[in-house]
């Protein structure tokens, strides 16, 4: 359930190439990759991670993160993301603020993280989204999940395809998707 290493090395090589200084996640878990995104980030830089829950963060990341010196990076909110995403679209000067966003929450989200995270995001900025070949199964043979990866959540699957047909049309994005880990789909925005 945690980001694969070589995607939050890649992440971190993004963050340091763009000048990003901050950043958003959506879903933190155990704040692996949020320990990678803070690392990459200037000493000035910040990140607003977004989870429903410290519960994992506490016990395992945040040691992590507080050794690690980073810890005044982060602006950990818990609750919902849509609503906290809604927050941060609602304050003043937040919009085209972020240089770049990781979403790793429920895909069942990922359309209105986007539509957020557009208004977010500066014009040239990053927002990478987690588990978009969902291990494979989105191109599954009879388009269902179920050939390829049997016990793999088809729902997912669904999901995934939807979603990554979405940005390959959506004109306001440059989209690349990633066949590393679970699939990752980088979205450079455009306009």
């Amino acid at each position: 359930m945690a980001a694969s290493p070589d995607q939050v090395q890649l992440f971190g090589l993004l963050i340091e190439l763009i000048g990003a200084k901050n950043a958003i996640e959506v879903g933190v878990f155990t704040g692996y990759s949020l320990l990678a995104t803070a690392l990459a980030l200037p000493d000035d830089g910040k990140i607003v991670a977004i989870d429903v829950s410290r519960e994992s963060y506490d016990d395992v990341g945040a040691p992590v993160i507080e050794n690690a010196g980073v810890a005044h990076k982060v602006d950990f909110r818990v609750g919902l993301a849509m609503p906290i995403l809604d927050e941060l679209v609602a304050e003043e000067g937040n919009e085209g603020k972020f240089d770049f966003a990781f979403v790793d929450a429920d895909k069942v989200n990922f359309l209105g993280y986007h539509e957020r995270l557009l208004r977010l995001v500066r014009i040239g900025g990053l927002i990478a989204y987690d588990n978009t070949l969902w291990g494979g199964t989105v191109v599954a043979g009879d388009g269902d999940g179920e050939a390829a990866a049997p016990g793999w959540d088809r729902g997912k699957a669904r999901l995934a395809r939807e979603f990554n047909a979405a940005i390959a049309g959506d004109r306001r994005v440059q989209p690349c998707q990633l066949a590393i880990a679970d699939g990752v789909m980088l979205c450079r925005r455009v306009a």
